[in-house]
């Protein structure tokens, strides 16, 4: 069941960003934004352009979480979280995620 959650999960993040996959893969690569273990993305600047991404980004999320979360009988908050873990795992080299201590760190290429 709980693999079955995760790819559901991994679904359902892809297809909520495709319309602007674009953007969010430009934010993530040009350092703007970084992905976070609450499965929120977060502005690492913070000029209006990133900040409204960031907010298309995360109820788009959000509405996604809640459905999955709805058709498992699981809470929002445990779908998010398996979310951010598998998008922290999946950032690419050179972009940024959120440490549990909060500080962003940028992806290395070398893997641990």
């Amino acid at each position: 069941m709980k693999k079955r959650v995760l790819m559901v999960l991994l679904t359902l993040s892809l297809a909520s960003t495709t319309a602007q996959a674009l953007t969010l893969d430009e934010a993530r690569s040009q350092g703007r934004v970084g992905e976070t273990l609450t499965g929120y993305v977060a502005p690492v600047s913070h000029d209006k352009e990133t900040l409204a991404l960031v907010d298309r980004i995360n109820k788009a999320r959000a509405e996604s979480y809640q459905q999955l979360a709805d058709r498992n009988n699981i809470s929002v908050d445990d779908v998010a979280k398996m979310a951010g873990q598998k998008l922290v795992e999946r950032a690419q080299p050179g972009e940024y995620v959120q440490g549990i201590n909060g500080k962003w760190l940028k992806k290395s290429s070398v893997a641990h």
